[in-house]
């Protein structure tokens, strides 16, 4: 990278916070004591595949008597708000978690790809990784990773054995039983400390303060954009709920902020302030330079703690993907003390390595040609803006037929409406999830946002393929129509094993 005077470089990274920002830099409790980071002197002189099921038909038993038991547990949408049973089990299995330094994620949108990107990097420099998101796309097992690939079929029961007489132990002691997300979490711990690994990627299930993985004392914190979910449970405004998630801020950590709402990044701020944490605020410390869309995915210059890092290639699509890569960025910086320490960049090859590298499964992932059918797992309107953004700039097609599949309790008329203007014609379907949205009700929102002659309604998702593969066919040869599979994590996993099929 050829350097550059100061004084051009901070111009230049000026305008990045106009173009990039619409929130007031200056927020009054920044004044009131919250350290930013960055560097101290100045600028510095494939896709996964995950098969669904076993091949050995003894291991495939053992994994669905295990998913069987897991299924009897309050799922991941049924919570008594504490850390009370997991701190239960964490202290009766010897306190994994305490084995290795931690990046914790919150935030609404953007988590999985945030942790997959911190994960490629944190691998290109030679750490042994964990990583732990949630849901799964097809696979349990994908939850729970280990130098970027998903716990093997039999690793993954081992595990769940080994931890099970603690957590009946944990059980009989409690008000309440384990839930299957916290379970799972335990399961993730104690295979990380067992592994054992450098350092642990970890995406909460939902909001901070009582999420089960916030038994952690994270290192490092990343918030990326808040914005209106799971409002029965965390809040009706996005302050209300950043509330909740600055609890994964612990003290004297480093936080790192993607944009937010100016009510929600003054809480995330006023939090730093009380643990007298660190704050890099994406934007302002950190931020996209410049991108621009390239084959199979987009060509980036980002501006992280230390410095910039040139041509870096993401094979990712739309911007809100570009942001997430900054985000991710900055995290590394921040886990290696670049900025707080030292002014540095780190290796710009190693940093080039690891973004080529990513994959996210589901996120606008491309899984079949002619026509194109995209997978996206977009579940609100915040999610589905980003998404309708990014395939309107990557794929350019002169018509997009949408199949989607929600889940019953989140906005969907708001994730409709951010759809309309890119849907030529929707067809309408539910998952086998018992969470899933009734096809004929989906159906009955989707007339009043689109007319009744744009709505096709197919309540099996085979069909629901079918039919929009079909009416993509209906333009003539080479029109370049598109089919985009959206709504939820589950609906894209089914597609995508039915599509792909991994099985």
């Amino acid at each position: 990278m050829s350097e550059q005077p100061p004084s051009s470089d901070s111009d230049d990274f000026d305008e990045i916070v106009e173009a990039e920002t619409d929130r007031d830099p200056d927020l009054a409790v920044i004044e009131a004591g919250s350290r930013t980071l960055r560097a101290q002197a100045g600028p510095p002189q494939a896709s996964e595949v995950v098969p669904a099921r076993p091949a050995d038909p003894e291991v495939d038993k053992a994994l669905r008597e295990v998913e069987q038991e897991l299924a009897t547990r309050w799922g991941e949408t049924k919570l008594e708000p504490s850390v009370t049973r997991i701190a239960a089990l964490m202290d009766v299995l010897g306190e994994p978690q305490r084995a290795y330094p931690s990046i914790h994620i919150t935030g609404t949108n953007g988590k999985t790809s945030t942790a997959r990107m911190i994960e490629a990097l944190l691998g290109a420099f030679d750490l042994r990784t964990g990583r732990y998101t949630s849901p799964h796309v097809q696979s349990i097992t994908e939850r729970i990773s280990l130098d970027g690939a998903p716990i093997s079929h039999e690793r993954f029961i081992e595990t769940y054995r080994d931890i099970k007489p603690y957590v009946e132990m944990v059980d009989g002691s409690q008000d309440y039983r384990l839930s299957f997300f916290e379970v799972l979490t335990g399961m993730a711990y104690a295979a990380f400390a067992d592994a054992p690994v450098d350092v642990a990627v970890v995406e909460v299930g939902m909001g901070g303060s009582w999420d089960a993985t916030n038994v952690i004392d994270g290192d490092v914190a990343v918030v990326t954009p808040i914005d209106l979910d799971h409002t029965d449970r965390l809040g009706s405004t996005p302050a209300e709920i950043a509330g909740e998630k600055s609890g994964i801020i612990k003290q004297g950590a480093t936080v790192i902020l993607a944009q937010q709402p100016v009510d929600a990044a003054q809480v995330m701020l006023k939090k730093a302030v009380e643990v007298d944490a660190t704050v890099a605020r994406e934007g302002m410390e950190f931020g996209v330079v410049s991108r621009e869309v390239a084959v199979g995915g987009q060509l980036l210059t980002l501006r992280g703690l230390g410095g910039e890092y040139e041509e870096i290639f993401l094979p990712l699509y739309g911007a809100h993907q570009a942001h997430n890569a900054a985000v991710a960025l900055a995290a590394v910086e921040a886990f290696f003390g670049v900025g707080a320490q030292e002014a540095r960049t780190l290796d710009v090859d190693r940093v080039r390595q690891a973004f080529a590298s990513v994959v996210s499964p589901g996120r606008l992932e491309v899984v079949r040609r002619s026509p194109t059918v995209v997978l996206d797992a977009a579940h609100n309107p915040a999610g589905a803006r980003a998404t309708a953004a990014g395939i309107s700039e990557a794929f350019g097609f002169s018509r997009l037929v949408g199949v989607v599949g929600t889940s019953g309790d989140k906005d969907v008329r708001g994730l409709l409406e951010a759809f309309e203007p890119i849907f030529a014609e929707v067809v309408v379907t539910q998952n086998s999830s018992h969470r899933a949205m009734d096809a004929d009700e989906l159906a009955a929102i989707a007339v009043e946002v689109f007319g009744d002659e744009r709505v096709v309604v197919e309540p099996r998702l085979p069909d629901a393929l079918e039919a929009a593969i079909t009416l993509a066919e209906e333009e003539a040869e080479f029109a370049g129509a598109g089919v985009l599979v959206t709504g939820s994590v589950i609906t894209v996993g089914e597609a995508r094993l039915l599509l792909l099929g991994k099985g």
